[in-house]
């Protein structure tokens, strides 16, 4: 099982260690085995939480650096992946869900990961305002939304990196308010494809301090995205 994760990754260019992937099998083996007690995620098939979970977080791995924040990271993804990839990185987990957070702090202690915290918090009620290099999310949201909830917690100079799926140009064109008054700048969106998905990495960079009041509270930024 190690191999074949060594192969996926190596059939999109991607070369992992076996160290790294002995990490990820493991990662596996404890996300299946939790996953009824959790509800982690609908995808249990090897190959598929390989390609569809694993590579997919990873594929971004050169965009980010230093500290990261994962807003919702839900089972790790991509956060922990990213630590996995990149032990230099220092990867802040926040999920609003506290099983989700035992979940990933029991992966943080089997794993054996230093450089991986995990915190039960709504993002909104987060404190770690422009703190970090690199804030990202693999999230069911529009880009607008998603913005308003990175953007705040991005040092200036860094990037918010967003995973969306290849139906994402409607939604930037949204997103001119948002970037104006939340310090971002768009600088590039990375198309690919991923075995038989296309997916897209929108990357803004944090130009210009966000004022203090974001991201909103009461699901505002879902419910009246800027």
């Amino acid at each position: 099982m190690k191999d074949k994760i060594i192969e996926i990754f190596k059939s999109v260019n991607f070369l992992i260690s076996d160290e790294i992937a002995e990490k990820l099998l493991k990662y596996y083996k404890i996300l299946i085995r939790e996953n009824e007690k959790y509800n982690l995620t609908a995808i249990s098939d090897f190959d598929d939480v390989v390609i569809k979970h694993f590579v997919d977080s990873a594929v971004a791995i050169q965009y980010f650096s230093g500290k990261v924040l994962d807003v919702g990271s839900g089972a790790g993804f991509p956060g922990m992946v990213l630590a996995i990839i990149n032990p230099q990185l220092n990867v802040t987990l926040v999920d609003s869900l506290n099983k989700r957070v035992n979940f990933l702090n029991m992966l943080i202690n089997e794993l054996d990961l230093k450089n991986v915290r995990a915190i039960h918090c709504r993002i909104e009620d987060f404190k770690e305002k422009e703190a970090f290099n690199c804030v990202t999310a693999r999230a069911v949201a529009e880009v607008p939304t998603l913005l308003e909830y990175l953007l705040p917690f991005v040092k200036i100079g860094g990037r918010a990196i967003l995973y969306k799926s290849n139906n994402v140009f409607s939604e930037i064109e949204k997103s001119n308010l948002a970037l104006k008054i939340l310090g971002g700048d768009l600088e590039e969106i990375a198309k690919f494809s991923l075995f038989e998905n296309l997916r897209t990495l929108v990357v803004v960079k944090k130009i210009s301090k966000t004022p203090n009041n974001f991201p909103r509270g009461g699901n505002l930024p879902r419910k009246k995205p800027l």
